[in-house]
Parts: structure tokens; sequence; C-alpha cells
């Protein structure tokens, strides 16, 4: 006689409100780590130095104070039938891996396809500081831009690259320069139909026709 297998219910994961901690515990936390690796953080060169590095983190991580979605909501429909491919390429990307909190700097290429309505592209390269001023892989990153804009603007694909270098990479561990990392996310129209794709990956190799003019 078999045994009936047990059903584990699973019960939904809550998010934990974590509380924040002040300037000060977060100065405090800096002078540790000060002591930390062998300086005195009472030294005239260093006493304003926490101070400095709350603010610091504050500015590299602003990306939790923002929503991309609300950065999208203004959207255009006068575009008299375009519904070729729209790409921003070379956004700069200042990130931190979520890993070492190490910096990783680069380059996106964000393209989408419209259905019927078009969004400011200053919006896309906003988006794109938004989640890179946030600590995670490079690969979340990537993904999280893509997912944003399917979600928001509804268009018939979206695409974006990063081309990034890891200095948890470069300047530690196995200590190797000039290397990058690429990640992509295709969605829609980009990740089912391959003359799409290949028009994308052929924009981002192309130079700029500005400078051609």
């Amino acid at each position: 006689m078999k045994k009936k297998k047990k059903t584990i219910s699973k019960k939904p994961v809550q998010k934990v409100q974590l509380k924040k901690p002040s300037n000060a515990e977060a100065e405090k936390a800096v002078r540790t780590l000060i002591s930390f690796v062998g300086e005195d953080p009472d030294r005239e060169g260093l006493l304003d130095t926490p101070k400095r590095v709350v603010k610091a983190y504050q500015d590299w991580y602003g990306g939790y104070n923002q929503d991309p979605k609300e950065v999208l909501n203004k959207t255009f429909s006068e575009i008299h039938g375009y519904d070729e491919i729209i790409m921003l390429k070379d956004i700069r990307v200042e990130s931190h891996c979520e890993h070492h909190m190490a910096p990783f700097i680069g380059s996106a290429h964000v393209a989408y396809l419209p259905n019927k309505r078009v969004v400011g592209i200053s919006k896309l390269a906003r988006i794109t500081r938004i989640f890179s001023k946030r600590m995670q892989v490079q690969e979340k990153l990537t993904a999280e831009i893509a997912n944003c804009l399917q979600e928001v603007l509804k268009p018939r694909g979206v695409a974006v690259v990063i081309e990034a270098q890891h200095e948890c990479m470069t300047t530690r561990g196995i200590n190797e320069p000039g290397i990058s990392m690429v990640t992509s996310q295709l969605l829609g129209k980009f990740r089912t139909d391959a003359s799409t794709r290949k028009e994308f990956y052929s924009m981002i190799k192309q130079g700029s026709i500005l400078k051609k003019v």
C-alpha cells in the first residue's frame, strides 16, 4: 500500500521592516571600520571622515528613496505611427555589488519597441540611474531595468545590455584589471524575433552618426 505524500503548505514570505539607523549610529559604525583597518579615528585627518562617508552613502544608495515606475508614468501618444526601435546608448552606470559593496562601473544600452506610446528619452537614463544607486549584482540590475520598462510601458519588447568593470575583481581577490562583465535581458519581440534582436545588437556596435556629420 502506497503512502500518501504529505502536502506542505507554503506561507507567503513577509518582508521584514528594518529600522533604519540614525546618522550618528552610521557614523559610529564607520569609526569602528577605521579602527578595524588599523587607523586612529581621532587622528586630525580622519575626524570628519565618518560624516563624509555617511553623506557619500546617502548619494551612492539614493535609489532606495525613489520609485522608478513613477518616472515612467508620463507618456506621449503623438508619434505618427512610429513603431521601430528606440534606444538610449552608453548610459553611465555606477553601482555597488552586494557581495563586497565594491563599485562596478560601466555603460548600459536600453531599448524598447513602442506600442502606440513613448516615454521621454531622459526617463530611460533616469530609471537606469535609480536602479544603479542600490546594492545588487549586475544580473539583477539588468533584469530590474528591463522588467520595469516592460511592466509600466507595456511595449512590444525591451532590451537591456550592461557592460561594467567590477572593483571586487580588479582591486582585490583575483586582481585582474581591464576585464569587464556583460549582461543582457531581452523581453518580447527582442527575445522571439531574430531580426529585431540582430538590429538591436547592430545599433550597439555601430558608431554615433553625429560624429559623421
